[in-house]
């Protein structure tokens, strides 16, 4: 035999068109697999980023309404014995409009309820400015002897996202806080057995009111998809919205510091 013929290793086998097309399979599988996961953990992500920014939208709309609600009726160092007109009251799915003594309601398409706050303006009771004078809820100078704040929720007309509204002396609402859809106030009176909605208190029975139930409904701030998605409501009723953002009502009871003293069997 000719030794040039001669071979000196053995001759690896090439892989076949379906080898190739097995592992090409297993590859596409794979780097589908990774990105399944990776939308599936940015999805989850996303939701808890959401739900901590509602939780605060919430904190911080709940602590202003109750710091003010707590101020009601608040006279100061004014004379005890003049009269407050209007330290506290409310309108149900509507605004507070209207001088402050005598105001009455205006519808809201937010179906949010609206509540108006008075108590006397001090450097005390209010934040004052750097000259020294009483403030506002928007931290405008009060001229009265009285702060009047009011508060309601809507969306917003240049950016559509739901706020917080308030409307100090200045007789001009601005937004607070972002993602507020709805404000739901229900108010104690003496001898009732439960709380009632603004529409069922008598205008001179306001000032009697010692303790009120305030609920804030937050929408998210990130729609996950144009999917269904249910919700319980500030009424305690469950609901559904289909524009794919998330939504919670937070809760909490505030007693007003400043209502007339009442006696156990009145309190219920």
């Amino acid at each position: 035999m000719n030794p040039r013929l001669r071979f000196t290793g053995s001759r690896s086998p090439g892989h076949t068109l379906l080898e190739l097309s097995i592992a090409l399979a297993l590859g596409l599988s794979i780097v589908s697999a990774c990105l399944s996961l990776y939308r599936a953990q940015r999805a989850a992500f996303e939701r808890a980023a959401d739900a901590v920014r509602m939780h605060e939208a919430a904190s911080v709309a709940l602590d202003m309404l109750g710091q003010q609600l707590q101020m009601a009726g608040f006279v100061g160092d004014l004379d005890p014995r003049a009269a407050l007109d209007a330290p506290l009251f409310g309108c149900a799915q509507g605004r507070v409009i209207g001088e402050e003594g005598a105001a009455s309601c205006e519808t809201l398409a937010s179906r949010s309820d609206g509540v108006q706050v008075r108590y006397a303006a001090d450097a005390i009771a209010t934040w004052p400015t750097s000259g020294g004078a009483p403030t506002d809820c928007l931290g405008q100078a009060v001229p009265d002897a009285y702060a009047t704040n009011r508060f309601h929720a809507k969306a917003s007309t240049s950016t559509g996202e739901p706020e917080l509204y308030c409307e100090g002396n200045g007789k001009q609402a601005q937004p607070i806080v972002e993602g507020i859809e709805r404000i739901r106030a229900l108010y104690w009176l003496p001898g009732a057995s439960a709380a009632l909605a603004a529409s069922g208190i008598a205008r001179a029975r306001w000032k009697e009111v010692y303790a009120v139930d305030v609920c804030v409904l937050v929408r998210g701030f990130t729609a996950q998809a144009k999917r269904r998605v249910n919700h319980v409501d500030c009424d305690g009723a469950p609901a559904y919205s289909d524009d794919g953002r998330a939504r919670q009502a937070f809760w909490r009871r505030v007693a007003l510091r400043n209502a007339p003293l009442l006696s156990t069997r009145d309190a219920g």
